[in-house]
């Protein structure tokens, strides 16, 4: 008898099962975010926040319980390097699951799966345009950089003289199977 065997077993065999919610885990690890079904978010919930909860006491039995589920390297130390630090101060509540709909072709509720706390993308500097005015500073270290430089006349690669082959155009593999099936109605 399965008594207290409870588990979201996403109709899947045991390993089959075991390697989808690891999958899961590894892809939500680096990406931070990733879209899902709500069974499987609910079912991969759990190992993402062992795994969390192993990186914030970052010992080498740590390390290694968590290369069991990860079975890479560069997982683990990203998972200890990064992600682990990043929730020293929380006890609990790494992921939230947040629904986005259902999706078109089955009816499944799809969510968004991710870390509460995600890494802040750095802001790019926007390109400054030629036109508008550069600060001071900018201007003076340019201005001593030209005077150094030597300007250089720029040449062009020369083109050769030879003529340029001449290609058939390909022929089209439906175009002679699509004659055979044309529908009388077609050549109208």
């Amino acid at each position: 008898m399965r008594h207290a065997k409870k588990r979201l077993q996403l109709n899947r065999f045991t390993s089959w099962h075991d390697a989808t919610i690891k999958s899961l885990a590894r892809n939500i690890l680096i990406s931070q975010s990733i879209n899902t079904t709500l069974q499987r978010a609910k079912a991969s919930r759990q190992m993402v926040e062992q795994l969390i909860t192993l990186a914030k006491t970052n010992t080498l039995f740590s390390r290694r319980q968590a290369q069991k589920i990860l079975g890479e390297h560069k997982m683990v130390s990203l998972l200890f390097n990064e992600i682990g630090p990043r929730f020293a101060k929380r006890s609990s509540g790494f992921t939230r699951i947040i629904s986005v709909g259902k999706r078109r072709g089955d009816d499944a509720t799809m969510v968004i799966f991710q870390l509460t706390e995600m890494k802040k993308k750095e802001a790019k500097p926007k390109h400054v345009k030629e036109g508008k005015a550069k600060p001071v500073q900018d201007v003076e270290k340019i201005s001593e950089e030209n005077v150094t430089e030597e300007k250089k006349p720029e040449t062009k690669p020369e083109v050769s003289a030879r003529p340029a082959k001449e290609q058939k155009p390909q022929k089209k593999f439906m175009g002679g199977i699509r004659s055979i099936f044309r529908k009388k109605s077609d050549s109208l």
